[in-house]
């Protein structure tokens, strides 16, 4: 509130008082002093947002009135309003008014909701195109059931974002839910689209639990990976498909990827490449299993391993679910390379010109009949390595003979 020359009255009045406006609008106010004041309309002056305004756009319209003209007001600096102030000669405050000067809201875009575990429900949204009104904004989440049911109002705002709001009970499964967004301030109001939902059908869950990863024996360039179901969704009847992503430790960031594409050749792009331009890999379509195996890792390399949970066929629902956060980073090492500590071999660039053609064809051929982490390319995995390790033993064997 404004301090007063006198307890009795008001010293001034401003006309209009606490004015809304939109962005361009031009105004005129008036500043009145009361009869009880001897002051005149030259022993006035005006601020806004405390810095004083040019003679040049005052009027006196009386002996004790004093006007002034404002054009192409921009956004108010705060939501709060601006604050145009009538001043004494000796800089007394005599009156004060806010203007709010903004844009009406626009419609509410992009609605996505949550539900975490069927427990509850989270949505989101954005604030429109523009988004910046410079007034106070008040967003409502409302929802009922589809076809029946008087609407609701979600109380629990800000708690995914600025633009949330959480319904933490209360929600009826096998149920459509519609869904909108009503934004207000003082120059209007804007209504989003209504979304249809059913609870079933946007279900994510907790992040799978006791992460493991371990060696493969002394595989050099595999790792197994072990997880346990997200224990909320052994409750109740779903499936669930998991993807894995890892990284070498000395990585920035996780990136989203996948398995690298093929040449020409039928072998990945980028083998043979540094191991930071494939730093990173998504496993896709590891299914509903619970373990995987990493193939085609550096030796003697520390990886982080994260899995994440998407639950599908939930109570016979047709639609994928929403994929969990990432677990936790669990760590692991490849084994070293015995060869990496080896003499020097003659046949070593022949036998690397030989290895390299082989696992072009052997990535190329499970490129196109597996995938991910299926048991069928594992097993040809397995079959390879075997057959490579005895080729290597027989040149070993051949190259000892006199």
């Amino acid at each position: 509130p404004l301090p007063s020359v006198s307890p009795a009255a008001d010293p001034a009045v401003i006309s209009p008082q606490d004015p809304t406006l939109l962005i361009g609008s031009s105004l005129v106010a008036t500043c009145t002093v009361s009869p009880d004041f001897p002051l005149k309309a030259e022993d006035l002056y005006w601020t806004l947002n405390g810095r004083r305004l040019p003679a040049a756009s005052y009027a006196a319209l009386g002996p004790s009135t004093l006007s002034v003209a404002l054009a192409h007001l921009n956004g108010s600096r705060q939501q709060s309003g601006d604050n145009l102030v009538c001043h004494s000669r000796d800089g007394g405050i005599l009156a004060g008014s806010c203007l709010y000067v903004g844009l009406p809201p626009e419609k509410p875009v992009n609605i996505t909701c949550w539900s975490k575990n069927m427990k509850d429900l989270t949505c989101k949204w954005a604030p429109g195109t523009e988004g910046e009104t410079f007034l106070h904004t008040n967003y409502t989440l409302k929802y009922k059931r589809r076809w029946y049911g008087q609407d609701n109002t979600c109380q629990e705002y800000h708690t995914a974002g600025t633009y949330s709001c959480h319904i933490p009970k209360d929600l009826a499964l096998f149920t459509p839910y519609e869904i909108w967004v009503e934004a207000s301030n003082r120059l209007g109001v804007a209504v989003s689209d209504v979304v249809m939902l059913d609870i079933l059908d946007v279900v994510t869950t907790d992040p799978p639990s006791d992460v493991h990863v371990s060696r493969v024996g002394d595989l050099e360039d595999q790792l197994s990976v072990r997880w346990s179901s997200p224990p909320a969704l052994k409750d109740f009847l779903f499936q669930a498909k998991y993807q894995i992503q890892y990284r070498v430790e000395d990585s920035s960031e996780w990136k989203v990827g996948g398995w690298a594409p093929l040449d020409s050749t039928g072998a990945p792009e980028g083998a043979g490449a540094p191991i930071s331009s494939l730093s990173m890999q998504v496993v896709d379509d590891v299914g509903n299993q619970t373990s995987c195996r990493l193939a085609g890792l550096r030796p003697g390399t520390v990886y982080f391993v994260q899995v994440r949970c998407n639950p599908f066929s939930i109570y016979g629902s047709k639609k994928a679910g929403i994929w969990s956060d990432w677990s936790n980073p669990t760590a692991a090492s490849t084994p070293r390379s015995e060869r990496a500590a080896g003499g020097c071999d003659p046949k070593g660039g022949e036998q690397n010109t030989t290895l390299r053609r082989e696992l072009k064809q052997f990535f190329g051929w499970v490129k196109k009949h597996a995938y991910g982490c299926s048991n069928l390319g594992i097993k040809l995995y397995d079959q390879w390595r075997v057959w490579l390790q005895k080729s290597h033993k027989t040149r070993n064997q051949v190259g000892k003979e006199p």
